[in-house]
C-alpha cells in the first residue's frame, strides 16, 4: 500500500524545525514508518545544492538559476528518497516542497508562475504531496523569531517586502489547492503543537478509512 507524503511550508520563524519532529513522532506512535527529509536537500547532491543556495555570498545567483537549481535538487530527491519510500508504504514528512518554489522564486523573486509551471511539469510531472501544512505568520514576527536562532542565511537576509510577497504567494496557493491546510503560527508554540498533533491524527484517521 502506497504511503503518504506531507509537506510543511511557511516563511522563516514559523516553527517548522520544532513542529516537524513532533509530527514525525505522532505518526510513529501510531505504527507508521516515517521518512523525515527536507528541501532543498535530502540527498548528497541536494545537500550540496542547498549549501550553494543558502550560503553562496561571493557571487549573486540569478533568479532563474536559483529556480532551476531548486528543481534539480527536487528531481534527485524524488527519485532517490521520496518515491522509493512511498512505494515501500512509508510516510514522507518533508520540510518544504514545490509550494516553496512558487512562494520564494515566484512570489519573492517575482519569476512568472508560467515559467515555474513549465519546469515543474517537465521535471516532476504532476507529483504533489498528499497533504500540505502551511504555517502562517506575520512577516515581521517571523523574522524576529528567526533572528533569535543564529546567523542569517542568504534567504533570511532578504527584505520585508520580499517576505511579504512570499507569504502572499503561499496564501494564494492555499486558496487554489484543497490539499493545503493553513494554520496560524502566531499562538504560543505549545498551542500550535496541540493543533498540529490533532491535524496529524485526523490525516492518519482518513488514511486508515481509505
Amino acid at each position: 500500500m502506497r504511503g503518504k507524503m506531507i509537506s510543511v511550508e511557511g516563511i522563516e520563524g514559523v516553527g517548522k524545525s520544532t513542529l516537524l519532529p513532533l509530527m514525525a513522532e505522532t505518526l510513529r506512535q501510531s505504527g507508521i514508518t516515517v521518512v523525515e527529509t527536507r528541501e532543498p536537500g535530502g540527498t548528497v547532491i541536494g545537500e550540496q545544492i542547498r549549501n550553494v543556495l543558502l550560503h553562496q555570498k561571493e557571487a549573486a545567483i540569478a533568479p532563474v538559476t536559483e529556480l532551476t537549481m531548486m528543481f534539480a535538487a527536487r528531481a534527485q530527491h524524488l527519485e532517490e528518497v521520496i518515491k522509493p519510500a512511498l512505494h515501500s508504504g512509508h510516510w514522507v514528512l518533508c520540510d518544504r516542497f514545490t509550494d516553496s518554489t512558487y512562494a520564494y522564486q515566484g512570489g519573492g523573486r517575482q519569476l512568472p508562475s508560467s515559467l515555474i509551471e513549465k519546469i515543474e511539469h517537465a521535471v516532476i510531472e504532476s507529483f504533489q504531496p498528499d497533504h500540505t501544512l502551511l504555517l502562517d505568520l506575520d512577516v515581521i514576527e517571523g523574522l524576529n523569531r528567526a533572528a533569535q536562532t543564529g546567523a542569517k542565511d542568504r534567504f533570511e537576509s532578504e527584505s520585508i517586502a520580499f517576505f511579504n510577497r512570499v507569504r502572499e504567494a503561499y496564501l494564494s496557493r492555499a486558496s487554489q489547492f484543497d490539499r493545503i491546510t493553513v494554520l496560524s503560527a502566531a499562538p504560543p508554540l505549545m498551542e500550535v503543537s496541540r493543533t498540529v498533533v490533532t491535524w496529524i491524527a485526523d490525516i492518519r484517521g482518513h488514511a486508515v478509512d481509505e
